[in-house]
């Protein structure tokens, strides 16, 4: 055992870092939110947390929460569009500076992985512009096989990465990272799941508001029939795929068909033509709801029963047909 004086100390470092080994917080400085408040949203060791965060005169605020293992925390403005990606985990005190015009590109500071995170965001920022995704998941995927020790490859396969059509491989690029690396708390959402195992019980979902194409925001209740909530974001390459598929889809099940981000700049020439009605979530994956389905990627599919139950989430289109048909 270490000498009772080494004890005193760690202790007086944990108590002026103002974080506990139960606990990991957040301070935010910010400009340009206008003295509005933030979104913190995460699911942590309680379920979905979604708490709004009051700012002072100067942009500064602080959060507290809890997770004991890392998991991905999105601070968003009060509508909810992101402005910062973090992971946290129980002990960490991260600190987070910058402009809100600038979103996701505020600076993180805390623990490497964000530290090397905003690096890698920063080095490849012309792909993370780029409409067409391809570019960037190379990256992700050469990062992954030359750094199988790093949690950031784990990171990144679970929040930037997009080409999740080819399950295969994100499969092998998952399990090529050492176990250390990749926590179940990042890891199991690359299952497909939003818990990662059937055994568990999946979430509920009974209802949505979301923004309707042509008119304003409306309540819908899933409690009524069998929904396929189809969500994705530009560019949609296999759109005329998808429309197909649906197109020998039981009646009897009500199509969702959903923007789910924050730029709607393309959607109308998306949709032109299609006769199913169409709605945005402006939060995109974060939306009030829409978070429990444990989006990671796009698109994705979603199926909820006539009780609300969700029974399918994920990025398989023919898995959630399949589902829905059941």
């Amino acid at each position: 055992m270490r000498l009772l004086q080494h004890i005193i100390l760690w202790l007086t470092v944990l108590s002026l870092a103002s974080c506990t080994s139960d606990s990991f917080k957040i301070d935010g400085n910010l400009t340009n939110l206008h003295g509005k408040n933030v979104r913190v949203i995460f699911r942590g060791d309680s379920g979905i947390v979604d708490e709004r965060v009051n700012l002072d005169k100067k942009g500064h605020f602080s959060f507290k929460g809890t997770s004991s293992q890392p998991i991905i925390v999105a601070v968003c403005t009060h509508r909810g569009d992101p402005l910062a990606m973090v992971v946290a985990a129980n002990g960490d005190h991260l600190k987070l500076k910058g402009d809100a015009g600038t979103a996701m590109h505020i600076k993180v500071k805390g623990n490497k992985v964000n530290e090397d995170w905003q690096l890698f965001r920063d080095e490849h920022a012309a792909f993370y512009n780029d409409p067409n995704p391809s570019r960037l998941d190379a990256a992700i995927e050469k990062y992954v096989r030359e750094h199988p020790s790093d949690m950031l490859s784990t990171v990144l396969l679970a929040v930037d990465y997009s080409n999740y059509n080819d399950r295969e491989k994100v499969d092998k690029l998952l399990h090529s990272i050492d176990i250390k690396a990749r926590p179940e708390s990042l890891a199991t959402p690359l299952t497909g799941s939003p818990t990662g195992h059937k055994s568990k019980i999946m979430p509920r979902l009974m209802t949505l508001t979301l923004f309707k194409h042509g008119g304003g925001f409306e309540e819908i209740n899933l409690a009524k029939h069998v929904t396929l909530i189809t969500l994705w974001a530009n560019p949609q390459t296999d759109r005329q795929t998808l429309n197909q598929k649906l197109q020998g889809l039981n009646p009897d099940i009500h199509i969702l068909d959903v923007l789910a981000e924050s730029d709607t700049l393309n959607w109308h020439k998306t949709i032109a033509g299609e006769s199913r009605q169409h709605y945005w979530a402006p939060g995109g994956p974060l939306e009030q709801g829409i978070q429990l389905l444990g989006i990671n990627s796009m698109p994705w599919y979603a199926v909820v029963d006539s009780t609300g139950l969700v029974s399918y989430s994920g990025p398989n289109l023919d898995t959630a047909l399949k589902t829905a048909a059941k």
